[in-house]
């Protein structure tokens, strides 16, 4: 028998007050932890008094607890989302985004250009750096206590965090509206005349990307290319990992519920790049990321100057987006070409290359070199290292389908770029399925052998008794429950 919406709701309230008593740190949360709460894990051992910002962290949380706030109407929820705001907020920098993690004790603060205390009050900050922004100002590595990037969607998750709650709000909180007000001026000011992003900076942009230095130009193939890595970070426009298309969606919220044209400019300027960086002919699709000159370069020792699948599919992802909020179907045009040249690239198995040669088009994978040491680029995915993504699942017959439909003036309802569990609207079964799941405390621990596993303070691989809990299913769950919520009229 299908799940009712009374119990959907007790689900979610309950998955949302356990995760928020028991797995918060100042409102903010980390990757992972031991039933008991003993252990915690992100990208390393964090100590007690860090949280993560990256995703599925703090801001990622928060929003799957917006969600429940807006299925479900318990202030509970609401009370949470606030939190971890407030956590996000007490770790931006004074370059107005976010560094991977924050850090809440007064050693590791005294060792960050964070704008607030660890209460939330502002500090003056008259030595904080400010300057001309740029690629120019990032490669010399002035100021490592005021990095923020836009990689792995880190700024642009705590951003739309801080944009979301602040509009449940009504705008009365107002340290959560100034560090929203503040880190969507960074976005903008850090964005390039041809409005791309690098990923990022640790200079507060108080004048743009000067366009003598970075012209805006179509993309073209150079005249060669290394084929090793030259180490040297050139890739000044990047797409890598969804960051311009995160960075579109963005300031499309921001627009979206605050109503201001900037935003939607500044998108539009996105937008415009993506027509500008797709590569002409025999490959019209786009690079992982681009030098000042609109040559595919080089990023990381297994990252080449290369067309990538994955950044194209998540790049017409966000012309699809764009095309559709605005009505403007220009940021239509170049998919036909995409998807024509993408079909003929498809692997043999169905799935996409993360890497085609430019100009041959070959597949292009990493190996681990001599010694187990480094990256040396090869032809073959016999050997290819387990670091890395090199095949990706076809989206093309998905992007053809919504082209067709904002052609023709349907609306549209978007999936998730990329898969999860509960990547499409959860169905009756689904529900079912995360309901018993659930342990009757709200949680959802994992004990099976692939995921049952982590690290304890000494870096050592321990299977704690009780399980592992991740943010990651804790995010998913809640969003599905409160999706089906939604669809089924909201709580009763």
């Amino acid at each position: 028998m299908a799940a009712t919406p009374a119990e959907v709701t007790a689900a979610v309230t309950k998955a949302v007050s356990f995760y928020h008593s028991h797995a918060a740190a100042y409102g903010g949360y980390v990757y992972r932890y031991s039933a008991d709460f003993t252990l915690r894990e992100a990208e390393g051992i964090p100590a007690p008094d860090t949280i993560w910002i990256q995703p599925p962290g703090t801001p990622a949380v928060g929003m799957a607890m917006l969600d429940a706030f807006e299925a479900t109407k318990d202030p509970l929820c609401l009370a949470a989302a606030v939190a971890a705001a407030h956590a996000v907020s007490r770790t931006q920098l004074a370059s107005g985004g976010w560094d991977y993690s924050g850090h809440f004790d007064a050693s590791h603060r005294a060792t960050q250009l964070y704008r607030r205390d660890a209460a939330g009050k502002l500090m003056a900050l008259n030595k904080a750096p400010q300057g001309e922004g740029g690629w120019h100002v990032w490669i010399r590595h002035q100021n490592k206590n005021n990095y923020a990037t836009f990689d792995d969607d880190v700024s642009q998750a705590a951003t739309r965090l801080l944009v979301r709650v602040d509009h449940a709000l009504g705008g009365k909180d107002a340290e959560i509206k100034e560090a929203a007000d503040f880190a969507l001026s960074a976005i903008t000011a850090t964005q390039y005349p041809a409005g791309g992003w690098s990923a990022n900076w640790d200079t507060w942009p108080s004048s743009p990307p000067p366009v003598a230095m970075y012209p805006i130009k179509p993309a073209s193939y150079p005249a060669d290319w290394p084929r090793k890595w030259p180490k040297d970070f050139t890739g000044c426009y990047v797409l890598n990992d969804n960051t311009h298309a995160t960075l579109m969606s963005t300031l499309l919220l921001a627009w979206q519920l605050r109503g201001d044209p900037k935003y939607l400019a500044a998108a539009k300027r996105g937008g415009d790049f993506l027509l500008t960086a797709q590569m002409p002919d025999p490959q019209p699709a786009w690079a992982q990321q681009y030098d000042a000159d609109m040559h595919p370069a080089w990023s990381r020792a297994f990252e080449p100057s290369a067309i990538c699948g994955r950044e194209s599919q998540s790049a017409m992802w966000a012309l699809l987006k764009l095309a559709a909020v605005t009505g403007d179907k220009k940021y239509l045009t170049p998919l036909p070409r995409a998807i024509t040249y993408l079909r003929k690239s498809l692997l043999p198995d169905g799935r996409i290359a993360r890497y085609y040669e430019l100009q041959t088009n070959r597949p292009l994978y990493f190996e681990r070199g001599e010694g187990g040491k480094g990256f040396a680029l090869t032809y073959s995915d016999n050997k290819a290292s387990s670091n890395y993504g090199w095949k990706w699942d076809s989206e093309l017959d998905a992007l053809e389908s919504f082209r067709q439909k904002i052609e023709r003036g349907e609306p549209v309802v978007f999936p998730r770029v990329e898969l999860e569990r509960w990547s499409s609207t959860p169905t009756d079964a689904d529900i079912a399925t995360i309901l018993r799941e659930q342990n009757p405390d709200g949680s959802w621990p994992v004990t099976d052998e692939e995921r049952g596993w982590m690290r304890d303070a000494s870096g050592k691989k321990t299977r704690p008794a009780g399980g592992v809990i991740y943010s990651l299913d804790f995010n998913q769950n809640v969003k599905a429950l409160s999706a089906w919520l939604k669809a089924k009229g909201g709580a009763r």
